[in-house]
């Protein structure tokens, strides 16, 4: 099981392959996902043991940080934060919705990460970068307090990045809106 991510944005297509390329070479890490992002960004996301994605990330943003748009290094991250980057999420039981909606995928991963650890939420949906101007959001169903609390804390990262595009929390969403989450 994936314990430890990483990732990183640069805003640069031919940096950013360059820039993955040195850091598999330069620790024992696996490779998740290297993709280009909207609009012109390139995307890592890698795991390993945490001291070796942490000399990964910190030699990209070394070499590259001129490029770097964002990056953060996550250890023991939720597994269900996982599960939603492939795609996968929860059968969710029916209840508030919470949305945060950040500049960069990167501040997505974490905002999701940190949301799930803060309160009892389930993941409904995530998605990162592609196809939304680079933009990633991540939505969290539960209890009203528990996805106040969930959508605060995660939202605190990009906030603090300056990458914050927004939030929202639904108490009762309409029925008919539910087939469209």
């Amino acid at each position: 099981m994936l314990q430890t991510v990483g990732v990183i944005e640069l805003k640069s297509i031919a940096k950013g392959i360059l820039a993955c390329d040195e850091i598999l070479k330069s620790a024992e890490i696996q490779l998740i996902s290297a993709h280009t992002a909207c609009p012109g960004k390139y995307e890592i996301i890698i795991t390993g043991q945490l001291s070796n994605v942490q000399i990964a990330i910190d030699r990209a943003t070394d070499n590259y940080g001129e490029y770097v748009l964002d990056s953060t290094v996550m250890g023991r991250i939720e597994p269900t934060v996982i599960k939603a980057l492939f795609g996968g999420v929860a059968d969710c039981a029916k209840g508030a919705i919470g949305v945060i909606e950040t500049f960069s995928g990167t501040s997505a991963i974490k905002a999701a990460d940190s949301a799930v650890k803060a309160a009892a939420v389930e993941i409904m949906e995530m998605s990162i970068s592609r196809g939304m101007g680079g933009k990633g959001y991540v939505v969290v169903t539960g209890d009203i307090a528990d996805v106040t609390a969930a959508v605060e804390t995660g939202a605190e990262y990009a906030k603090n990045q300056g990458l914050l595009a927004g939030t929202s929390l639904l108490a009762a969403p309409h029925e008919d809106l539910w087939q469209y989450i």
